[in-house]
C-alpha cells in the first residue's frame, strides 16, 4: 500500500491538507483529524479517476524531499502527515478468517441492521481502521 505525504495546516476549526504529489487533491475539516480523513477520501477518488483513464499514479515523495524543496513551511505551522492510499482493485478474493463466535454474531447482527453483507461490513471496518477514521 502506498502512502502519500499530506501537508496539514490550520487553526481553531479550519484545517486543510494538501497532497503535493497529486495535483488538486486536498481535504478539509473542522479538526486535523477531519481534514486528514477528508484528504484520505480525496486521494482514493483522485486515484480512481486517474485509473479510470488508464493513467498511472504518480510516485510518492518523502517528507525529506518535500522539506528540501520547500514545499512544507514548518515556520508557518505546516506539518507533514502520512496518508494511506487504499485503492480498490475491484477484484474480490475469498479469505478464511477465524473470529470468536460472539464477535461473529455481533458482526452479523450489525451488518444485518445496516443492510450489509458480512463481507461488506468487515471490509468497511478494516478500511476505516487502516485509514484512521474514528
Amino acid at each position: 500500500m502506498t502512502h502519500y505525504v499530506g501537508i496539514l495546516d490550520g487553526a481553531d476549526d479550519v484545517w486543510g491538507v494538501r497532497v503535493p504529489d497529486l495535483p488538486g487533491c486536498h481535504g478539509g475539516g473542522a479538526s486535523p483529524e477531519e481534514a486528514i480523513a477528508d484528504a484520505t477520501s480525496a486521494i482514493r477518488e483522485w486515484a480512481e479517476a486517474r485509473m479510470a483513464k488508464h493513467l498511472p499514479l504518480p510516485g510518492s515523495r518523502t517528507v525529506a524531499d518535500l522539506l528540501r524543496l520547500g514545499e512544507i513551511d514548518s515556520a508557518a505551522g505546516e506539518s507533514a502527515v502520512m496518508i494511506p492510499a487504499l485503492i480498490d482493485s475491484r477484484r474480490p478474493v475469498r479469505a478464511n478468517l477465524s473470529l470468536d463466535a460472539a464477535l461473529l454474531a455481533a458482526i452479523d447482527a450489525e451488518a444485518s441492521r445496516r443492510g450489509l453483507t458480512r463481507s461488506t461490513f468487515i471490509a468497511s471496518a478494516a478500511r476505516e481502521k487502516i485509514e484512521g477514521h474514528r
